[in-house]
């Protein structure tokens, strides 16, 4: 039966569960109601990035942890990511200066997709055939030699930094490009930005660039 109280959909991040919590009692009959619903169509969820968006007034740490805990072991997501509905989307990324940021501490390994809806910096390279996308910037402290897509929501302030950029496809607010074959590193690290809406490479200035 729909239950007007929680509206979940999909979306080229993964899952987005939208929760009205003026509309529940208290946290634990939301919790009920949400496993529920997600419980019916578990087998398709298995793995996915479940972006909760409510107003997080309602909710304390304490509740977020059980809440992920219960997500994690019962619907298998893989990642939990909570959002206040009360914040505009569009100040999230006014910039590089600012907006939620996730850290990847690992190399990104061929075949692997990684997807955040706000910044991600991996302490770590992104080898050939890997695949990153993020709707703010996406820095890499190491070798960036996958397919890389920043500003995915059309934030033209995106940029992308590697210690050294090496990458087959690079995007940034939906504008392309393709690296050579062969491509010389120069050996110190550069950013990739947006200019008159063509991607430019510049040597990355600490001065200048602020995440």
């Amino acid at each position: 039966m729909y239950d007007e109280r929680i509206l979940i959909k999909g979306n080229k991040n993964g899952l987005q569960a939208i929760i009205n919590m003026d509309k529940f009692g208290d946290f634990e009959e939301m919790l009920e109601v949400l496993i529920e619903r997600l419980s019916r169509g578990k087998k398709f969820y298995k793995g996915a990035t479940l972006t909760l968006v409510t107003n997080l007034k309602h909710i304390n740490e304490r509740q977020m942890r059980k809440l992920k805990d219960v997500l994690f072991d019962e619907i298998l997501i893989k990642d939990c990511i909570f959002l206040d509905k009360d914040e505009k989307e569009d100040k999230a990324f006014s910039g590089v200066y600012e907006g939620r940021t996730k850290f990847i501490r690992k190399t990104v390994r061929s075949g692997q997709v990684i997807n955040y809806i706000g910044n991600i910096i991996i302490v770590g390279d992104v080898n050939h055939g890997a695949e990153v996308s993020a709707l703010g910037n996406i820095i890499v402290l190491g070798s960036l030699r996958g397919r890389v897509f920043a500003g995915d929501n059309g934030n033209k302030k995106a940029i992308i930094a590697a210690f050294e950029l090496q990458p087959e496809i690079m995007s940034i607010a939906g504008k392309i490009t393709i690296s050579p074959d062969e491509i010389d590193s120069p050996g110190y690290p550069e950013v990739a930005r947006l200019k008159e809406d063509l991607i430019i490479v510049e040597p990355y200035l600490p001065n200048k660039y602020t995440y």
